[in-house]
């Protein structure tokens, strides 16, 4: 009996697919990697706005959402941040650390992607771009994965196909039909890391702002979690990292029907209360002032005027003029800022998607199927999600390589 390599087939040439095709034949495996765009790691080139924030040092799990929890932790202790940025290391690309946000040193997606591409090839990884997938199925001796113009084989298959956020890079949730077709289910992927639409026709009049604010997302009522950093005001909504990281949410909540509000405490963002006491301190020097000179320097323009309008008090009335109620009103305004969400943005916009499938179907963090032996999944495809600030990747990278380590272990044979 002569042993033969292990041939493993890859659906996706994505951050996740890419690391599974890399960790598979390192371990000895032959693998064949099929991607349907012109070239490998076409997502990774717009990640951290063309600069790959490739993972994060703070490494709380608070950070990666799922219904799972204890199962993420798991696989990142397996594979960790550290794990991850030795591996680069190891390919060439050494960290820059950015606040404990970690790029390429030369700050260039392209290099990671690449670096990924060369090492698949060094290993002799066949690749295949250009080529959609049609079908999938595991025929009692192996799996038959059917494209337009061939048919490849293997003894086991991992799907890294990914989500439908940002199809403008070829991203299209095609893993999902395939995953459904070894008998998985789906939660229904909506998007995340994305902007919200307001009902607030005050909107238009906010665009092109950026402002420091604490966000607090409100579900029928009740607080459901907050970020803080800097907000984009925008003709739609919201936009901006601390909207971005409570979207997720806010996705969920409204297809359940439910009531989303975000509150906006403008105080807080600009050095937790320091801002609102020169505020209150400072009347005897700006009371001869109009409405927006007494909140110069404080806040832009029109979001001074905005904050006005909403606290019924004139842009021309003098501070001396106002009543005491009236100052309180606005105080209160530029503390609990008020936006009805009404949706969020599309996949188009979105950087990532909520949903996929559960971990509860894998064997563990294998990430084999507990569906169809031989067969694993990875990368964006599962439930998980994580913030802004490389989780995602961070992801990508541990699944990847679990899923390729799990399925390269054992060996066919021939007579």
């Amino acid at each position: 009996m002569k042993q033969s390599r292990k041939q493993i087939l890859v659906a996706g040439g994505g951050a996740s697919g890419l690391m599974a095709a890399i960790t598979a034949a390192r371990r000895g495996a032959k693998v064949t990697l099929l991607e349907k765009n012109k070239q490998t790691g076409k997502k990774l080139l717009v990640t951290g706005n063309g600069r790959c924030n490739f993972t994060n040092r703070n490494q709380d799990m608070k950070n990666y959402r799922s219904g799972c929890p204890a199962f993420v932790e798991q696989a990142l202790r397996e594979f960790s941040m550290e794990d991850a940025v030795k591996f680069f290391e190891d390919l060439g690309i050494p960290a820059r650390d950015r606040d404990g946000y970690l790029y390429p040193a030369d700050g260039q997606a392209s290099s990671v992607a690449s670096a990924l591409r060369l090492e698949a090839e060094r290993l002799k990884v066949r690749i295949g771009c250009n080529t959609e997938i049609l079908s999938a199925e595991y025929t009692g001796s192996s799996f038959q994965v059917k494209t337009a113009g061939w048919q490849y084989e293997g003894d086991a298959l991992i799907l890294t196909c990914g989500s439908p956020a940002a199809p403008g890079t070829g991203a299209s949730g095609d893993g999902y039909r395939l995953a459904e077709g070894f008998g998985h289910t789906v939660v229904p992927p909506l998007p995340a890391l994305t902007g919200l639409y307001a009902a607030e026709k005050d909107c238009a009049k906010l665009a092109g702002i950026r402002q420091e604010a604490k966000v607090v997302l409100l579900i029928d009522g009740k607080e459901c979690i907050e970020e803080t950093g800097e907000v984009q005001f925008t003709s739609y909504g919201l936009s901006g990292i601390p909207v971005f990281q409570v979207s997720r949410y806010v996705s969920r909540a409204l297809e359940k029907g439910r009531r989303c509000e975000i509150l906006l405490n403008l105080w807080e963002g600009r050095g937790s209360g320091q801002t609102r006491r020169v505020f209150e301190e400072s009347r005897e020097y700006t009371g001869e002032r109009s409405g927006t000179d007494t909140l110069l320097g404080i806040f832009p323009e029109k979001l001074s005027g905005v904050l006005l309008e909403r606290a019924g008090i004139s842009r021309k009335k003098k501070r001396n003029q106002w009543t005491q109620e009236e100052e309180h009103l606005l105080i209160t305004q530029a503390e609990e800022m008020r936006f009805s969400v009404v949706r969020c943005r599309g996949f188009e916009q979105a950087q990532v998607c909520t949903g996929g499938v559960p971990l509860t179907e894998l064997k563990g963090i294998t990430m084999e199927s507990a569906c169809m032996p031989g067969l694993y999944l990875a990368g964006e495809l599962l439930d998980v999600d994580g913030a802004c600030g490389g989780y995602n990747l961070q992801w990508a990278w541990t699944s990847g390589y679990l899923a390729g380590s799990a399925a390269a272990e054992g060996t066919g044979t021939l007579c």
